[in-house]
Formats: C-alpha cells, structure tokens, sequence
C-alpha cells in the first residue's frame, strides 16, 4: 500500500482527463453506455421511490464493469500501446472467472443493501409504501427526521462497503489477474489505510455524478469516461507491488 494524501484524487482526475483527451472517440463510447444505464434506470423506478438506494448501489455496480474498458485504455496509454475500442470491450475475456466472482460478491451487497432499504421503508410506512412524492414530502418533514437518519444511515453503511471492495479491485482484476477475493480485499486494505482520503475521493466521484445527473444525466457523457480512467490512476497510485529484480517498478 502506498501512503495518499489529500492531493491525490485531484491528481487523478487531471490524468483521467488526459486519457480522456488522447482517445476522446472511446472515452465518449463509454460516455454515451454510461447515460443510457442512467435513463433506463431512471426510467424503470421512477414510479418506485423505495428504490432509491437500490439505483445508487446499482450505479455502483454496474458503473465500474463498464469502466473496465477504460482502465484498458489507461493501462495501455501507460505502456505507450494505442488504445483500441476492440480490445477496451474485450479486455475482460481473459479474467472471466475473477470478475464474475466479484460481480456476485457485488450483487449479493447490493441485494442486501436493497433489501435493508425495503426494510427501513416498511417501519417506518407501515401503512404501504408512498409515491415519488410521498417520499419528497416524508424527506422534508421535520416530523420524519428520524426516518431521514436511519435511511441515511443504513444506506452509507451499504455504500461504503460496496465502495470499499469495489475501489481498486478491478483494476487491479485487469493489471495482474489476480482472483476475486484477494483484489476485493486489497481494495479494503487501502480503504482502511487512507480513509481520509479514499473517503474525499468518493466524495469526489459522488459530486461529479450528482452534478453531471443534473442536466438531463447528460454529463455523464463526459464525467463517466473522465472517472473511468481517474480510478485506474487511482488504483496504480494506492497499490505498489514488488518486483522481481531486474524488472521496472510500477
């Protein structure tokens, strides 16, 4: 594990945006995957507000596997190969077998984390489950602040861990190939050795989703892409491996 400060994040963004920049055609690929997943997630709970969480924990799933192409893209721009939008959407094909594993650690967390909304929902509107509006009006009734806690509550709760195991670890699936478990709990590891700034980094990737959601989910287009290739610089700068001797160090 490599020591992160505060800086850190800012300056993986500024290289996820020269990656970004050098193979604008993928990054904008990726970009256009990454709205369409928002309006069609969008569109099938917009009628269902208990899913709220669920559509954050499913953006938190799903995002990052898309993302793999553009951690292709960086790693290949680092080795001074060019990037090549065939081999960004077959770049999982040889790591199969740890991916789907972490996919299912992925889905279990979140149906778990959907589960616990529904859950939270069903206390506290024991009399069914309210309409879009219902929820905006419980949210801003003072009355239901303890409502607002515990949702609050046992949705960071999910988040972060979802967050935790998902931060490096597939990066980390596509630069060494190592198996599920090991690359989920490196990825921990360097959560519960830079809280501050992993946390400030997530804060960080939530912002720019937020804001880029805010005009239609259409600066997705450019922030997913942007974000994608941030996290592969974040994953090389947090995690450094020793190599055999002779053999240039990450």
């Amino acid at each position: 594990m490599a020591p992160l400060g505060l800086v850190d994040p800012l300056r993986w963004l500024r290289a996820g945006w020269a990656d970004f920049r050098a193979a604008p055609g993928i990054g904008l690929f990726y970009g256009l995957c990454f709205w369409a997943m928002a309006a069609v997630l969008a569109l099938v709970f917009s009628r269902q507000p208990e899913y709220v969480m669920s559509i954050a924990s499913g953006c938190l799933l799903v995002g990052p596997f898309m993302a793999m192409g553009l951690y292709e893209v960086s790693r290949r721009r680092e080795q001074g190969v060019a990037p090549e939008l065939a081999a960004s959407l077959t770049c999982w094909d040889r790591h199969l077998r740890s991916m789907s594993m972490l996919v299912l650690v992925l889905i279990v967390l979140e149906l778990l984390w959907g589960r616990a909304s529904l859950v939270v929902f069903a206390v506290f509107f024991n009399t069914g489950m309210p309409s879009t509006t219902g929820v905006l009006q419980a949210i801003f009734n003072p009355d239901n602040l303890e409502f607002v806690l515990v949702y609050l509550m046992v949705g960071g709760i999910f988040a972060l861990l979802v967050y935790s195991t998902a931060v490096v670890s597939i990066p980390m699936i596509l630069d060494r190939d190592t198996d599920a478990i090991s690359a989920a709990i490196t990825s921990i590891r360097v959560v519960a050795a830079n809280p501050v700034t992993m946390l400030w980094w997530g804060l960080l990737i939530t912002l720019l989703i937020v804001l880029a959601l805010l005009p239609w989910g259409a600066g997705l287009v450019i922030a997913g892409p942007v974000l994608g290739h941030a996290t592969w610089h974040a994953y090389r700068g947090a995690v450094r491996w020793q190599e055999p001797a002779g053999t240039p160090a990450d």
